[in-house]
């Protein structure tokens, strides 16, 4: 069990006893996932749940995902579960698949911002699900960062982002997966997709058949993810499929490249991050947020990204640096 005081008030820590005690206190803690690092507190409790939408500054019209320890406490959070949702949690739970379901009436409106459903989802990291199998309570929890920001992967990112307003981060290593989890719900036994996510939609269209999209909504969103500006560095950033022509475009501008994984050579490119030098998609998902962050930190002008391929885990990076985009 490692500990370490970043200043008065923070601790990152690897000490679940520690992150028990302050989430059943109502406080809130930084918290491990497959996926990226969530901001969590007891979903039951509407005055800590509050807390998260204060501190993220989160609109309270965008709904959480409540994290449960196991499929077999999915009763206690949805109702008139359908058949496909059922058999999607027996094959990918835990893992990086929420499932909007029928809302059982114990959880908050705070959490499902007034709505009739709920995101739910087993999250797969060992500590954070320890900690939840201590817990006599599920964890609402959207990823911890300021609202509309780059996601963190990394308890350093959280620290970077909240310093002295957080008082436990659960630091868990980097993220494997490094992007949010898939968001699917359904509407008259068909499944929808509200979110692209680290789980590609081709390996759950083996179960579901062909799937709805429904993934842009500003106004009244049914699950995260949804808002078109969303992800975003601080840096203006550009998206394209022309990335030489669209550098050649910028005089006497700091410029960072992200690229699938060819190298640019041009002498106006600041700094270049290469997602995966193999061609590896899942690797280059891995590593989107974390050289984002790097590239954020630089001073820069711009960003420009490439479109990657949009097939499997390309279309949700491509999702993501889409609404990252100016």
């Amino acid at each position: 069990m490692i500990s370490v005081t970043l200043n008065k008030f923070t601790v990152i820590t690897t000490d679940i006893e520690k992150a028990k005690k302050t989430l059943t206190n109502n406080g809130l803690v930084a918290i491990p996932t497959e996926t990226v690092y969530g901001l969590a507190a007891n979903a039951f409790s509407k005055s800590a749940v509050e807390k998260i939408f204060s501190l993220k500054n989160r609109p309270h019209y965008n709904p959480l995902i409540v994290h449960i320890k196991s499929s077999e406490y999915l009763k206690e959070i949805a109702i008139d579960i359908p058949v496909i949702a059922q058999k999607l949690a027996a094959t990918f739970w835990p893992g990086p698949l929420t499932l909007v379901l029928k809302r059982n009436a114990k959880i908050p409106d705070i959490v499902t911002s007034g709505k009739s459903t709920v995101a739910v989802r087993v999250p797969d990291h060992k500590l954070t699900l320890d900690l939840l199998k201590k817990l006599d309570f599920p964890l609402a929890a959207p990823s911890a960062n300021p609202f509309g920001s780059i996601s963190p992967t990394s308890a350093e990112h959280v620290f970077n982002y909240f310093n002295d307003e957080l008082e436990v981060i659960l630091d868990g290593g980097n993220c494997d997966r490094g992007i949010e989890s898939t968001i699917i719900g359904f509407e008259n036994n068909q499944a929808i997709l509200f979110r692209h996510g680290s789980l590609p939609l081709e390996e759950i269209e083996k179960i579901t058949g062909q799937i709805v999209h429904k993934i842009k909504n500003d106004n009244n969103p049914i699950a995260p993810g949804m808002l078109t500006k969303h992800y975003a560095p601080k840096t203006t950033t550009y998206f394209t499929n022309k990335v030489e022509d669209l550098i050649k475009s910028f005089n006497d501008k700091k410029i960072g490249v992200l690229v699938f994984k060819n190298k640019i050579f041009s002498p106006k490119i600041f700094h270049q991050e290469i997602l995966s030098i193999d061609g590896n998609i899942k690797e280059a998902a891995s590593n989107l947020y974390n050289a984002l962050h790097r590239l954020d930190k630089l001073n820069l002008d711009l960003i420009i990204s490439e479109k990657f391929p949009n097939e499997d885990l390309g279309k949700t990076i491509n999702d993501r640096l889409e609404r990252a985009a100016k």
